[in-house]
């Protein structure tokens, strides 16, 4: 019986003006009531018809089985170069096109049937497609082996057809997915020795896919999709089989063990291709798998998101593939079982969907009425599938937004009822999503409250790059990829299976952790250059899914404080310290980790002892400033934390220093003492000070070295270098601090180390008034031998109390202030140290209050809020600002535009200040800076 006799109507006339001008452009075809509601609805369908009416009706003339044979009997005839075949394979692929249009909407093909129809001729044109251009590189001299070569067109080249072309389930509009694979000694063989092998099947690879692909007057083939590949954007188009195997057998995926459950040859040399299959078996169907492995299969279920109810769902602008409930929910509650009991049981191993859930259910793995329910859901799915595409021939799985057209494929699914078609389609996609929500629903989701969050496959997931854009991620085109190609191997953290295992579960964490900070994309980047650093991932993983408020923490720390995510990115061995249990101990603890610092360089070289401070002091840099950002700790113990730390890698390194001078030159009488001044004087350091530092001796008169006879000034000056490149040298292991050693008797024009007979005397009477300032913040911060730094400690405290005659000392630091706020003025609003009423005007005040305490004989203090105990606006400003100094510290390398940061970061430094909120605080630091001015003129008499 002809295809005619057969149709039926698939719906209602949509469109009868449509309709009409179809019948008179068509030639009026019969029976024209079967063809009216495909040609009203369908301008595609129409523009098939039109461009040939003859092939219309020959169609509708013939029996369409053997229609279907014909047409695949001429496509696998053609012959002669790609020129020559390019036109006839596009006028067979419309030939199709229109009759398995005709066959479906028509009721005389079931779905099966159609997809057989499309795939059948996929594979057709494909070997043709492929002996067109083995005939080009025959002609051109490049190819030696025969025409009629038993082992294909180019022995030892072989096509895979994957996805649904592999399961013979293309759809009406599919692109086809090849794999492109070559055996080595084989094609070598039937080459001219004068080409290169990857180079020519790269251009064949590339040649079929433009053949097939490009689109002339006369349309296209099929669309060719080259990427299910190995790792397709760092491999060729054509990849050499040994290579494809070991990839697959070290850092392949699970969604790839998944995709070749539907390969199968395709093309070329066959033989070669039904071994690489075989080779592939243990790969894709493992007969045992830990734990860890089952979960990480569950995984590709588990990134999407299954909703728990059908609110927000909707038939316009649904996607029938890719969204909630859609064919692809179907697909992967299949092969994810599959995967997982496919390698003890052959019988689950069926490549088509349909005939993969009706496996589970012979084999009791899936309830009888599930696969039942969700093989009905498949077909109508499906169908709807087709009916968008036979709108315009696009690739497209969503239902028109747009009523007019929705309603189109209304008609063409057999609907007059728009309303009620979008119900069912509804309730269709509720149906599937929650049978979906149902597998492996013990275990832990791996999507987001902000929805699915898929990285399977060789391109962006649609859903995934709108939940990244609700995320607030500005390219979730690039987040994806990043993802996509971490779950691929590409670092360090991830190119075991076990780091692959633990990164799926993290990769949704890390995501949300990211967008809950309110800086997402700054957040991610850091992220992104720690993790890459990482030189093994398993243990750093494991530690961060098992302590997810650690990571969350660190999520934040990379969103807002850039100087911390810098040391990690540089440094993601530092991490390592979180794994010691006194990471989040108190800072005021006695945790022993100075002393280990100590100890760590006593028995190294020098250089190795550098490296070994700082790499602790690093870790402890991180640990100070991560609780800093926290809030764990406060200004006070952040600031002695940081001095301790700094005089700890002082006691480390001045040993290791003195040992290296005595190494160069002999041994020396006498003794040294490091003093520090500044904030490492007063113990008020942050993340960003350097070490003001003096070095001061004592030694016999006329003593010298005993290997190279320098004398004393020379030998402790070479110490002090000593010192000093070892605190700030640039190693392997990076700098430790910056080193002024401005502060010390006649600044730069003086001698590097200073005997204590010349503090003496110059102190006494060549000392400006500053210099007595900077003194009331020394302390000997180590010392060759104690009795000596008790000495220098009495030294200088004795030259504080020495009065000076003539002397106006507070009018000599109102000129100096003033002089300082128009050679340094503050570099914007947020600049704690130089800002009217900000640290250094409280830092003048308490240093001009000491100055007098110690000429009235009263104690005396390095501490600047101790110096303040009697002047509570100033103490008020200087605790604030050093508050937000210390979190500015540890979270920027430049305090630059502070309003400008994340909100993040300006509400941890409202927390800091104790206010509301970042707009209080600011209003806060204006009054106390207004204030704590005030009063620094009061007391210089101003």
């Amino acid at each position: 019986m002809n295809l005619a006799a057969r149709l039926r109507p698939c719906g209602p006339v949509v469109d009868p003006a449509a309709a009409a001008r179809a019948h008179e452009d068509l030639g009026g075809p019969e029976p024209w009531e079967m063809l009216a509601p495909m040609f009203a609805a369908s301008p595609y369908l129409t523009a098939l018809g039109r461009r040939d009416p003859a092939r219309l009706a020959s169609l509708l003339a013939d029996e369409p089985d053997a229609r279907l044979a014909d047409l695949l009997a001429r496509t696998a005839a053609l012959g002669g170069g790609a020129e020559a075949v390019s036109g006839p394979l596009r006028r067979l692929k419309a030939e199709l096109h229109l009759l398995t249009a005709l066959a479906d909407l028509g009721g005389v093909w079931p779905l099966e049937r159609v997809t057989g129809a499309l795939s059948a001729f996929a594979d057709a044109a494909v070997a043709s497609a492929l002996r067109s251009l083995a005939h080009d590189l025959r002609a051109r001299g490049v190819l030696t082996s025969l025409p009629d070569d038993p082992r294909g067109p180019l022995p030892g080249l072989f096509l895979l057809a994957m996805g649904k072309h592999g399961a013979g389930e293309l759809n009406y509009s599919s692109d086809i997915d090849v794999s492109v694979f070559w055996e080595p000694e084989v094609v070598q063989a039937v080459l001219s020795g004068s080409v290169e092998p990857q180079r020519i099947m790269d251009r064949l690879a590339q040649g079929l896919a433009t053949l097939l692909s490009e689109r002339t007057g006369e349309g296209y083939v099929f669309r060719t999709d080259l990427r299910l590949r190995p790792d397709p954007s760092s491999t060729p188009p054509a990849v050499a089989a040994p290579m494809a195997l070991a990839y697959y057998e070290s850092v392949g995926q699970n969604w790839e063990r998944a995709a070749f459950i539907k390969a199968r040859p395709l093309a070329g040399d066959l033989a070669e291709a039904r071994a690489f299959l075989d080779a592939l078996k243990p790969f894709v169907w493992r007969r045992s798998l830990d734990y860890p492995a089952i979960l990480d299969i569950q995984s590709i279920k588990r990134q999407i998101h299954a909703w728990k109810t059908g609110q927000g769902l909707s038939a316009g602008g649904a996607n029938l593939k890719l969204g909630r409930g859609g064919i692809r929910e179907i697909e992967f509650y299949a092969q994810t079982q599959q995967l997982i009991l496919g390698g003890r049981d052959p019988s689950l191993r069926a490549p088509r969907t349909v005939e993969a859930l009706a496996a589970l259910a012979a084999a009791a793995r899936t309830p009888p009425e599930v696969a039942e329910e969700l093989t009905a859901a498949y077909r109508r799915l499906r169908d709807l599938e087709h009916r968008v595409q036979m709108l315009d021939d696009e690739q497209s799985h969503v239902l028109p937004l747009d009523p007019d057209r929705r309603r189109a494929v209304a008609a063409l699914a057999g609907a007059d009822d728009l309303v009620a078609f979008d119900a069912g389609v509804e309730a269709l996609l509720r149906a599937v999503n929650a049978r979906y929500g149902e597998l492996f629903s013990e275990e832990e989701d791996l999507s987001s409250q902000w929805g699915s969050l898929v990285f399977t496959g060789v391109e962006n997931d649609p859903e995934t790059l709108q939940t990244l854009t609700r995320m607030g991620f500005d390219d979730p085109a690039a987040v994806s990829a990043t993802i996509r190609a971490w779950h691929h191997g590409r670092i360090p953290a991830t190119r075991s299976a076990r780091g692959r295992e633990l990164f799926t579960r993290l990769a949704p964490r890390l995501l949300t952790a990211a967008a809950e900070t309110g800086a997402p994309n700054a957040a991610f980047t850091r992220f992104s250059t720690f993790f890459a650093g990482l030189t093994a991932g398993v243990q750093v993983q494991a530690l961060f899914l098992n302590q997810p408020e650690l990571f969350t923490l660190l999520v934040r720390v990379m969103a807002f404080a850039p100087r911390l995510a810098r040391q990690l990115g540089r440094h993601p061995a530092t991490l390592d310290s979180i794994l010691d249990e006194r990471f989040l101990a108190p800072l005021e603890a006695d945790t022993g980790v100075l002393d280990e610092i100590v100890a760590a360089a006593g028995d190294a070289d020098f250089e190795e002892a550098m490296n070994r401070v700082r790499r602790a002091v690093r870790e402890q840099v991180f640990r100070i400033g991560l609780q800093t950002i926290l809030g764990r700790a406060g200004a006070e113990a952040a600031g002695w934390a940081f001095t301790a730390l700094a005089d700890a890698a002082l006691a480390a390194l001045a040993p290791a220093a003195l040992r290296e001078a005595e190494r160069l030159g002999g041994a020396c009488p006498g003794a040294v003492a490091v003093v520090a001044l500044g904030k490492a004087g007063s113990r008020e350091m942050t993340a960003a000070s350097d070490l003001d530092l003096m070095t001061v001796f004592e030694a016999p008169d006329g003593a010298l070295s005993a290997a190279r006879g320098w004398p004393a000034d020379v030998f402790y000056a070479r110490f002090t270098q000593r010192l000093v490149a070892a605190l700030s040298t640039q190693t392997a292991e990076g700098g430790l601090y910056e080193v002024d050693m401005r502060l010390r008797p006649s600044g730069s024009a003086g001698p590097v180390s200073v005997s204590l007979p010349a503090i003496e005397l110059y102190y006494r009477g060549e000392a400006d008034t500053w210099e007595f300032l900077a003194l009331t913040r020394a302390r000997v911060a180590w010392a060759s031998d104690p009795g000596f730094g008790a000495r220098v400690a009495d030294t200088i405290e004795a030259a504080l109390r020495r009065r000076r005659r003539g002397v106006k000392i507070a009018a000599d630091v109102l000129a100096m202030r003033r002089l300082m706020d128009r050679e340094r003025p503050p570099r914007g609003f947020w600049d704690m140290k130089l800002s009217p009423g900000g640290l250094v005007d409280a830092e003048f005040a308490a240093q001009l209050l000491q100055l007098k305490a110690a000429l009235a004989g009263k104690p005396l203090t390095v501490s600047t809020l101790e110096a303040l105990a009697g002047e509570p606006r100033l103490a008020k400003a200087w605790r604030l600002q050093q508050r937000l100094a210390q979190v500015l510290a540890c979270a920027l390398e430049e305090t630059g535009d502070v309003e400008a940061e994340p909100a993040g970061l300006k509400q941890r430094l409202a927390e800091a200040g104790g206010a509301v909120d970042f707009t209080a605080l600011q209003g806060q630091l204006e009054a106390v800076r207004r204030a704590a001015r005030a009063r620094l003129l009061r007391l210089l008499g101003a």
